[in-house]
C-alpha cells in the first residue's frame, strides 16, 4: 500500500524550518532543494510530509513583448493589453523545486503568511504546483505564531484560500503596473524630447534614468511636499506675552497668562498690571490625574515606536520582527489589531518573562494582581495585536534584534498593567483684571511606567498657596517670541498621515517610504525629517499645475477602500479593474495634453539649482539676487558636498523591469551648448550639476 505524501509550503526558509520542527517533534531531516536558500524538511507523521518555501511572490504581471519598447508602444494601449504572468527573475529554482516535488504528491498544504499578500503568494504556489499536477488537492494552514499550539491548530483545522483575498492582490497589482508603467513612459519621454536640446539634458539622456510614477508612492510624495512648503510659505509672527514670577521656597513659580499670547504689542496689558495694587490667589484646586497605558501592539504603532523611539527606519524594524516571528519570539507582526480576544490566554507569555532580571519584577507583579489589558477598537478578524511568544535574552538576542523584541516585551507588559496616577494642584492668581495660573503634579503611582521606558511622566513641585492670599514680592515681564513653522516630517510622522488617508497598508507603508528616497524624490536630512528633492518637487508642482491631485491621498485612499470591498465579497476584481482603469485613463489623456507643465517645473527648479552652483563657485555673472527664504528653503549644500555616487537609477522602470532602454539615437543625442550665462557650465560642470541635483540638497 502506498503511503499518502504531502507537500507543505511556507513563504520563507525560516517559517519552514521552524513548522518543520514542531510539526516533526525534531525528527526532521534536512536536504537539499534546486534553491540554496530553500531547504527541505522531510518527515513521517502517519504520511509523508515534505516541507519548503518559496521567497515571497514566485510571479509578476508583465506587459507582452509587443509592448516593451517605450517609443513605438502608443502608450494609451497599456490600459487594456491583456497581461502575461511570469516567474520573477532569480525564483526559477524555487519554481523548479516545486514541480519536483509536486509531482510526488497528492495534497498540497499552503503555510503562507495569513494576510492578503500571503494569499496571493500561496495561490502563486497553487498555480506553479497545478502545472505538472492539475487535481492536485489544495487546503490552506491558518496560523498567526510558530508556536507548538498554534502550528497544530493549524493542523487541525485545515480550510481553503480565500480567493477574495487573492483577487484584492491581483487587482491591485494589476493596477500598479499599468497606471505605473502609462505614467512613468509618458513623465521620462516627454522630459527627454522636451530637454534634449537644454542643459540638463544629460539626467534624462546620458545617464539612462526614469522618471517613475507609482500611485502610492506619489501621494506619500505629497505629504513630504505639503508639509515642506507649508514651511516655506510659513510668516514668522512676533507675539507677546505676560508673565507674573514669585519666588516662594526658593523656588521662582512661573504663573502663565490665561489670555495666551497676543501679536499686538500695544494690547498687552502691562500697565495695568503694573498699576493693580496686589495679586491675589484667587483659586487653589486640585484633582487626580491619569497618564493612559499603551493600547495593545500593532503594525502602526510598531513601525511609528521604532521610529520615533529606536531611532530604527520603518523599514528595517519590520525587517527585524519578520526575523522574530519566523523564529518563533513574536507573533505575527502585520496586524491591523489592537484588541486581545477575549479567547487568548496571556497569562503564560507574561510568567515567560519572570526570568528576567530587567522587568521580571514587574511580570511577577501582574500575574499576582492579574491582567487587564487596554484594548484599542481595531481588529483585522486574523490576527491578534503584537506580544511576545517565547522568552529571550540578550545570550539569543543582540542589537536591532534585541532592541525590538524588548520594545514588543514592554509594550506588551504596559498594555497588561495599569495607568499611572497622580494628582494635579493648579493655582489661578488675579492680577487686576487679569488671570494667571501655574501647576505642579504629584506622580502618585507610576503603574505602567515601571517597565515602559519610552513614556516619560514626572513631578512638578508647586509649592503650597492658599486661596484669598496676598502675594507681593512678585514680578511682572513682557515676553517676546516669534512664531514658529512647523517641522519637517519624519518617518513617524508620514507613516501616520498615511495610515489616517488610507495610502498603503500596514504591510506597505514602509516599502512605499523607501521607494521615495531610492528615487531620489526625497531624502532625510540630518534630524531624520524628510526634505523634498528638486526632482519630486517638480513633478508634485507640474501635476498640481494642471488641476490634478495626484499627489493628494483621495486616488489611492479610494482604490484601497475598493480593495477592501473585493475583500468582504462586496464587489468583484473585475468591476473595480473596469472604474480604476476608466478613471486613471481619462486623467491620462488629460494629463499628455498639459504635459508641459512638468518640464516647466523642472526647467524652474533645474534653473534655480544652477544658479545656486554658480553662486556657491563665486561667479559674479547673472546676479540678480533672490531674497534667501528664512523657513523651509531646501538645504543648498555647496559644491564641496558632491560627491561621485555609485551607477543610481532615478527609479525601475514600472514594467517591473530594469531601467528604461535608450530611446533611439535622435533623442539620445548631445545637448547643444548655449552660448549665453549657460556657456559657463562646461561639460564638467554639467557633472557636477547632475551630481548635485541628485545628491547635494541633502
Amino acid at each position: 500500500m502506498n503511503v499518502m505524501r504531502a507537500l507543505f509550503v511556507a513563504e520563507k526558509n525560516d517559517a519552514a524550518k521552524g513548522i518543520a520542527a514542531i510539526l516533526s517533534r525534531g525528527t526532521a531531516i534536512r536536504r537539499e532543494s534546486h534553491s540554496r536558500w530553500n531547504k527541505i524538511y522531510q518527515f513521517n507523521r502517519g504520511c509523508t510530509i515534505v516541507l519548503t518555501s518559496v521567497a515571497g511572490h514566485l510571479l509578476q504581471h508583465k506587459f507582452p513583448e509587443t509592448h516593451k519598447n517605450w517609443v513605438k508602444t502608443p502608450m494609451k494601449t497599456l490600459f487594456d493589453v491583456p497581461l502575461e504572468k511570469s516567474v520573477i527573475p532569480g525564483m526559477e529554482s524555487i519554481r523548479r523545486t516545486l514541480y519536483e516535488e509536486t509531482r510526488q504528491c497528492e495534497v498540497l498544504v499552503i503555510w503562507t503568511d495569513c494576510d492578503r499578500e500571503g494569499e496571493d503568494i500561496g495561490a502563486e504556489i497553487v498555480s506553479v504546483c497545478q502545472e505538472v499536477k492539475p487535481n492536485i488537492d489544495v487546503f490552506r494552514a491558518r496560523f498567526s505564531e510558530i508556536t507548538q499550539s498554534a502550528i497544530w491548530r493549524a493542523v487541525n483545522t485545515l480550510s481553503r484560500l480565500d480567493q477574495r483575498l487573492v483577487d484584492a492582490v491581483e487587482c491591485r497589482s494589476e493596477l500598479d503596473l499599468r497606471i505605473g508603467a502609462a505614467f512613468s513612459r509618458l513623465q521620462t519621454l516627454h522630459l527627454r524630447f522636451s530637454l534634449k536640446e537644454e542643459n540638463f539634458a544629460p539626467i534624462f539622456q546620458e545617464h539612462n534614468e526614469v522618471v517613475s510614477y507609482g500611485s502610492c508612492q506619489f501621494p506619500t510624495l505629497g505629504f513630504v511636499v505639503e508639509r515642506y512648503k507649508a514651511i516655506k510659505d510659513f510668516i514668522e509672527e512676533d507675539f507677546w506675552k505676560l508673565e507674573v514670577t514669585h519666588r516662594r521656597d526658593e523656588a521662582n513659580v512661573e504663573f502663565s497668562w490665561c489670555r495666551g499670547r497676543l501679536f499686538d504689542k500695544n494690547v498687552v496689558f502691562l500697565d495695568i498690571c503694573e498699576e493693580a495694587s496686589e495679586a491675589r490667589i484667587k483659586s487653589v484646586t486640585s484633582k487626580p490625574k491619569s497618564k493612559w497605558r499603551p493600547v495593545a501592539l500593532d503594525t502602526i504603532e510598531l513601525e511609528k515606536l521604532s521610529v520615533k523611539k529606536l531611532r530604527i527606519s520603518a523599514k528595517d524594524a519590520m525587517a527585524v520582527a519578520e526575523k522574530l516571528y519566523t523564529k518563533g519570539y513574536i507573533s505575527y507582526p502585520r496586524t491591523e489589531t489592537n484588541k486581545f480576544p477575549s479567547e487568548l490566554n496571556l497569562e503564560p507569555f507574561v510568567e515567560q518573562q519572570i526570568a528576567n532580571a530587567e522587568w521580571g519584577e514587574f511580570a511577577q507583579e501582574l500575574a499576582n494582581v492579574g491582567l487587564n489589558p487596554r484594548n484599542g477598537t481595531k481588529t483585522d478578524e486574523a490576527h491578534p495585536p503584537i506580544h511576545p511568544l517565547k522568552f529571550a535574552s540578550h545570550n539569543n538576542l543582540i542589537g536591532l534584534d534585541w532592541a525590538i523584541y524588548e520594545l514588543v516585551v514592554r509594550h506588551f507588559l504596559a498594555c497588561l498593567s495599569h495607568d499611572a496616577r497622580g494628582r494635579e494642584t493648579t493655582a489661578v492668581l488675579t492680577l487686576g483684571e487679569e488671570e494667571f495660573s501655574a501647576s505642579g503634579l504629584v506622580v502618585e503611582d507610576l503603574g505602567y511606567l515601571k517597565v515602559y521606558k519610552y513614556d516619560k511622566w514626572s513631578d512638578r513641585v508647586l509649592p503650597v498657596y492658599r486661596e484669598n492670599e496676598i502675594l507681593h514680592d512678585y514680578s511682572v515681564n513682557i515676553k517676546e517670541g516669534r512664531t514658529q513653522p512647523p517641522l519637517l516630517l519624519n518617518e513617524a510622522d508620514l507613516i501616520a498621515l498615511m495610515d489616517k488617508y488610507g495610502i498603503g497598508t500596514d504591510a506597505t507603508h514602509a516599502e512605499h517610504i523607501e521607494k521615495i528616497k531610492t528615487r531620489q524624490y526625497a531624502t532625510l536630512n540630518k534630524e531624520n525629517r524628510f526634505v523634498p528633492g528638486y526632482l519630486g518637487l517638480a513633478l508634485v508642482e507640474g501635476y498640481d499645475n494642471m488641476g490634478f491631485a495626484m499627489s493628494k491621498p483621495h486616488l489611492r485612499a479610494d482604490l484601497e477602500s475598493q480593495l477592501k470591498l473585493i475583500c468582504r465579497g462586496e464587489r468583484s476584481r473585475d468591476q473595480v479593474l473596469r472604474e480604476q482603469i476608466s478613471k486613471y485613463r481619462r486623467i491620462f489623456e488629460l494629463t499628455e495634453d498639459k504635459i508641459v507643465m512638468i518640464s516647466n517645473a523642472f526647467r524652474q527648479y533645474l534653473n534655480m539649482r544652477e544658479q545656486e552652483l554658480l553662486n556657491a563657485s563665486g561667479d559674479s555673472r547673472n546676479t540678480s539676487s533672490t531674497s534667501s527664504r528664512r523657513n523651509g528653503s531646501l538645504p543648498s549644500g555647496g559644491i564641496q558636498k558632491t560627491r561621485a555616487p555609485r551607477k543610481k537609477s532615478l527609479g525601475k522602470g514600472a514594467d517591473g523591469g530594469s531601467a528604461v532602454p535608450a530611446i533611439e539615437p535622435q533623442v539620445a543625442e548631445q545637448a547643444s551648448t548655449n552660448t549665453s550665462d549657460i556657456d559657463l557650465l562646461e561639460s564638467k560642470t554639467n557633472l557636477v550639476i547632475y551630481l548635485y541635483f541628485c545628491f547635494g540638497n541633502f
